[in-house]
């Protein structure tokens, strides 16, 4: 089970503030630029992102529904800001259990596993803006 919503509610409203303030410069922390579905409002959601062949990988400890996520699946493309440059990130692929957590860091497995994260995306790399 993810992560229950009272804690990402929590995240959302303080921890996210506080992260926002060096996202995107300080790994693994990264910054995703995407826009709403149905509002094409833009969002920037702080995020914990590593490097994966072709691209990039990022473990849904909300699960695969988080609204940012379904905004990357259905726009196919959205950018982020990792080590202080922006990538754009096209191809957004759901991986589910193992074939996701090959793809992150050993030394968080065990931490994801306790948390039974199951849901993972991964990005394609496009050019560095």
């Amino acid at each position: 089970m993810p992560i229950p919503r009272a804690i990402a509610v929590f995240n959302r409203d303080w921890t996210n503030r506080l992260v926002r303030t060096f996202a995107g410069s300080v790994p693994p922390f990264g910054m995703i630029l995407h826009q709403g579905r149905r509002t094409g409002r833009p969002y920037e959601t702080p995020i914990m992102i590593f490097r994966a062949p072709d691209g990039y990988v990022v473990a849904l400890t909300y699960g695969a529904s988080s609204e940012w996520v379904r905004n990357v699946l259905a726009a196919g493309e959205c950018e982020a800001i990792v080590r202080g440059r922006h990538v754009v990130l096209t191809d957004p692929s759901r991986l589910r259990g193992q074939e996701g957590m090959r793809l992150m860091p050993a030394i968080l497995r065990p931490a994801l596993g306790l948390f039974a994260v199951k849901d993972f995306l991964h990005l394609d790399a496009g050019p560095a803006k």
